[in-house]
């Protein structure tokens, strides 16, 4: 299941960079905005922390850098442009994101743990 997760999340963030560098014309448009930043690094986040759970500061530190990252690499691109409010908006998705990863992971392995008790 790591490797669905994996496979999921590397796909996702390489669609969130295209969306993030592509010409505006090319983004796809769903809801607000805003909503649509938040969405995106929360399910980045939620797939990075499963896919990876033993490394969740390193998850975080990608979904983080990612999301400054991409803001200021719109300032290369010609009809985008990058703001800190837009890069705020998806550091607290990806935040959310990772923190619900784990608290799954926790849940699943607790959930684990008691199961393997009782086929004991």
């Amino acid at each position: 299941m790591h490797r669905f997760f994996t496979v999921v999340a590397w796909a996702i963030l390489a669609f969130i960079v295209f969306a993030t560098l592509s010409p505006i014309g090319l983004r796809p448009h769903v809801e607000d905005v805003s909503i649509e930043r938040f969405g995106a690094f929360a399910f980045a986040g939620l797939l990075f922390g499963l896919a990876y759970p033993k490394r969740l500061w390193m998850v975080l530190s990608l979904i983080v850098a990612t999301a400054f990252v991409l803001e200021a690499l719109q300032h290369l691109t010609p009809d985008r442009h990058g703001h800190l409010s837009d890069a705020l908006v998806k550091f607290a998705g990806g935040v959310v994101g990772v923190g619900v990863a784990s608290i799954c992971n926790r849940a699943y392995a607790a959930f684990a743990s008691t199961r393997s008790v009782r086929q004991d």
